[in-house]
């Protein structure tokens, strides 16, 4: 079998689909589409879907009924295999989505939205690009629009008319209106062939596609997203190692205007703490500094099990406290560390604590096991991209070496500046650490064969680049300064002059102040608790 064609980052205009209708299909295809009180649009949905040029022998229609009322029920227009699935646990679109896609058969997810109308060749414009390649996510086109004029007509006469090709002569004289964002975004990147790993954060699932195997790989739609649903599957797809293509042959009419052009600040500020946790390219709703996020940007495995448990290694419990300390102190804190090694060894027997066997491991289980952004694990994740939700990972090859502050955030920059799917960083000793993008792993898993050198297909793919550990702040563990607090035995010092140095003041510049001034309560209950004086008095 050929190996599949390889998508340079989004770029997606290396791969050339057929020609509608001069092509011949054999994949099927699962229309799922998650409906909630859509009483009134369905039948023009299932009417437009009649109408479709892909055959019907290879088209499967999926309603999903979210707990509707009353409950929904199929009309006489309709493709011939249409079925509906309803919903008895969960509520949502993403819920119905995920729980459509467990039900259907098709070889591909197509997600289509209750109130949309398609034109005839919406099916099979998504469908050319899945014969191409596996791992295509093809995006369509759709226009807003009032949607009272179709009331009008009887399904049948709509599926006619599709069938015909004379969707677009709907709704003559009503205005139009783009996605505007969305569309603004696609001119920006040349519909994404230019967007690369950001190609993720427009990901439409109301008008999307994916291969059931792509879906499967991925984590798929989380059912407990309310909204926003759609950018976090983009991040699970690109993480699988996605190509997002914009299909402008995939037309619809979206059948008036969606909550989120309607209501747009209100479901941003509702989407925007989902998003923040769960898609690390989402970078701009995150803290630049000081938080940790459910799915973190970057994780870091280090494997510790040599130095400590080498009994030639003396101490070798600070060489990896300092490696990971450094790690925590970067001046991007948005990771996670994997600490891997033998944590079984570490127990609770009766033993002498400082002739333990286990004192190197027992040491740094202690410093770290109540950490939040650091988890001890017996075995390395491996090289499967499966393994992690981050957007990246850096595996270092040994503690012997630690960053800089600035260092971890400067080689991030790099990467997101040429869309690079590797840094390489050599140490004086010949080992290698990595920083890899988890979705260029992905790709290159995707389409590698038996006996494909994987160095070769990531240049191919993404593009790789190589640096010395020193000249990108990668310095021997044991020059790494990391500050400590120094406590020295000292006399109190009085109010006045605390406050001159917490204000940057001189004492005798220190400004006269109305506020109530804390003083210790002499006696036994002397440094227990304050009472208040006013200045003066």
């Amino acid at each position: 079998m050929p190996r599949q064609p390889v998508v340079r980052h989004n770029d997606y205009r290396s791969l050339t689909p057929p020609a509608l209708g001069e092509w011949d299909p054999r994949l099927s295809v699962s229309m799922v589409v998650p409906a909630y009180n859509y009483h009134r649009t369905l039948p023009y949905v299932l009417a437009g879907l009649a109408g479709q040029s892909y055959p019907a022998h290879l088209l499967e229609v999926v309603v999903v009924d979210d707990q509707s009322t009353p409950p929904l029920e199929l009309p006489e227009v309709r493709p011939e295999n249409t079925r509906i699935l309803r919903v008895e646990s969960g509520w949502g679109r993403a819920n119905a989505c995920h729980l459509g896609a467990q039900a259907s058969d098709g070889d591909v997810l197509h997600w289509y939205d209750a109130d949309m109308l398609p034109y005839r060749e919406e099916v099979e414009a998504h469908m050319r690009w899945h014969h191409l390649v596996d791992y295509a996510v093809p995006g369509g086109d759709k226009r807003f629009v009032d949607p009272d004029w179709l009331f009008g007509l009887d399904p049948a006469e709509v599926r006619d008319r599709v069938a015909a090709g004379e969707a677009g002569d709907f709704f003559p004289g009503v205005p139009h209106e783009e996605h505007k964002w969305v569309e603004g975004y696609w001119r920006r990147t040349d519909d994404l062939t230019l967007a690369g790993p950001r190609a993720q954060r427009v990901h439409i699932g109301m008008t999307g596609s994916v291969t059931r195997d792509l879906y499967r790989a991925s984590r798929g739609f989380d059912p407990q997203l309310r909204l926003g649903e759609d950018m976090a599957l983009g991040h699970e797809l690109a993480q699988v190692g996605g190509v997002f293509v914009v299909e402008r042959e995939a037309r619809s009419w979206h059948l008036g205007r969606s909550q989120v052009l309607r209501r747009a600040e209100q479901v941003n500020r509702y989407n925007d703490p989902y998003l923040a946790n769960l898609v690390p390219a989402m970078r701009p709703k995150r803290r630049k500094h000081g938080r940790s996020y459910e799915v973190p940007y970057v994780e870091v495995v280090v494997p510790v099990a040599d130095r400590l448990t080498d009994s030639e290694v003396a101490q070798g419990a600070d060489e990896v406290v300092a490696c990971v300390d450094a790690l925590l102190d970067a001046d991007f804190s948005d990771l996670r560390v994997l600490l891997v090694g033998p944590w079984g060894r570490v127990h609770e027997e009766r033993i002498q604590p400082v002739e333990d066997p286990a004192l190197e491991l027992r040491i740094v289980h202690r410093s770290y096991r109540g950490e939040p952004r650091v988890s001890l694990v017996e075995s390395a994740p491996g090289h499967c991209p499966e393994s992690t939700d981050a957007e990246f990972r850096l595996t270092l090859p040994d503690t012997s070496h630690a960053p800089l502050p600035q260092a971890l955030q400067r080689l991030l920059d790099d990467l997101e500046r040429t869309h690079h799917g590797r840094r390489t960083i050599t140490y004086p000793d010949g080992a290698e650490a990595r920083l890899e993008r988890i979705a260029a792993l992905a790709r290159v898993e995707r389409v590698a064969q038996v006996g494909d050198d994987r160095d070769e297909l990531m240049e191919e793919a993404f593009g790789t680049g190589s640096y010395a550990a020193k000249e990108v702040g990668f310095v021997p563990t044991e020059e790494r300064d990391l500050p400590r607090f120094v406590l020295k035995p000292k006399p109190a010092m009085s109010p006045e002059k605390s406050r001159a140095l917490l204000l940057g003041t001189p004492a005798s510049e220190t400004p006269v102040s109305d506020a109530p001034v804390a003083e210790p309560v002499s006696g036994e209950e002397s440094g227990r608790r304050f009472r208040w004086r006013r200045p003066g008095h």
